[in-house]
């Protein structure tokens, strides 16, 4: 269906599958389409009433035609049970698993995707796949429902929060190129905008990216805490130059003091940051809307992690 414009590129395994289906499905339905207009069109020309017939009474009155009962009930069977076994064949298909599937834990919340290569210990926003390698995608959510959509690779799988509800989902790229993946169930005022890159390259290159992250990844805490607070999505709500968000910004707030929802005030220092990041509907600063902030960074961030991005914000003065 690329051909009219239907559908985008074909850029993994599963789509082709996917394509096939729905080709044969849009054949079939376009022929009996066609077959019932024409059967229509001739009732319509061939049945109707004449110019000079005075009979302004019901029509011939017909009992029943077994012969055409059991064409019409036959015929839809046979369909109907073709397409489902076509259906449960291309869905077999698309979940065919390799033992060297690259794996890839997938988290999304208001409003970002984050991925992390735990086989390299790596993180980062923007989800790099080598091409004509399956990968085996583990997602979750740390808020509300959100919906993983490449349309180029003709996958989509409801991401669900809670330790129970984690998904998996196998893909196989096969064409290099960009794409967006998107998420595909409402989930708040920036649903619109919860967009990342997907950048399928080839193995070589793939493996040039995990050893450059590997080699740049940052020393000092100040860099490594930038590094996190971008790479979590943490800057869509927070700013570092003073301007606001969603949330405070990060400019100058250490060693401030702030008005709180409550009424009370705090001394923005170290324990406070640690509270606010891991339990952060405890302490609401004053003229911010509460439950917004992702309240599982306690299990995503390690300790060192916590004290890098603290670091990073007390050098914001």
């Amino acid at each position: 269906m690329q051909s009219v414009g239907l559908l985008p590129v074909e850029a993994s395994e599963q789509a082709t599958v996917i394509d096939k289906l729905f080709n044969t499905h849009f054949w079939i339905i376009s022929f009996l389409f066609s077959l019932i207009s024409v059967v229509v069109v001739y009732s319509l020309i061939v049945f109707r009433r004449k110019g000079d017939d005075e009979d302004e009474g019901d029509g011939k009155y017909i009992t029943g035609n077994n012969t055409l009962e059991v064409v019409w009930t036959v015929i839809p069977l046979i369909t109907v049970i073709f397409f489902s076994f076509l259906g449960a064949k291309s869905l077999a298909a698309t979940k065919v698993i390799e033992p060297e599937a690259l794996n890839v834990n997938v988290t999304a919340g208001q409003w970002y995707w984050f991925f992390e290569y735990p086989d390299f210990e790596i993180k980062t926003d923007t989800l790099f796949l080598p091409v004509d390698r399956q990968v085996k995608l583990t997602m979750t959510s740390v808020d509300v429902i959100h919906s993983f959509w490449v349309p180029e690779f003709r996958v989509k799988q409801d991401v669900l929060p809670g330790d129970n509800f984690v998904k998996e989902l196998y893909l196989t790229p096969t064409v290099v190129g960009d794409y967006t993946v998107r998420c595909a169930e409402f989930c708040g005022g920036a649903h619109a905008y919860m967009n990342s890159p997907v950048k399928v390259m080839s193995k070589e290159k793939f493996q040039d990216w995990v050893d450059t992250e590997l080699g740049n990844q940052p020393k000092d805490p100040v860099s490594k805490g930038q590094k996190l607070v971008t790479q979590n999505g943490c800057v869509g709500c927070h700013s570092s130059d003073g301007k606001e968000g969603v949330g405070p910004t990060w400019k100058g707030l250490f060693g401030s003091t702030q008005k709180l929802s409550d009424g009370s005030t705090v001394t923005v220092d170290e324990e406070y940051l640690t509270n606010s990041i891991v339990k952060p509907n405890v302490q609401i600063v004053a003229g911010y809307p509460a439950n917004v902030m992702p309240s599982n960074y306690a299990d995503l961030f390690s300790q060192d992690e916590l004290s890098s991005i603290i670091a990073f914000i007390k050098s914001l003065q």
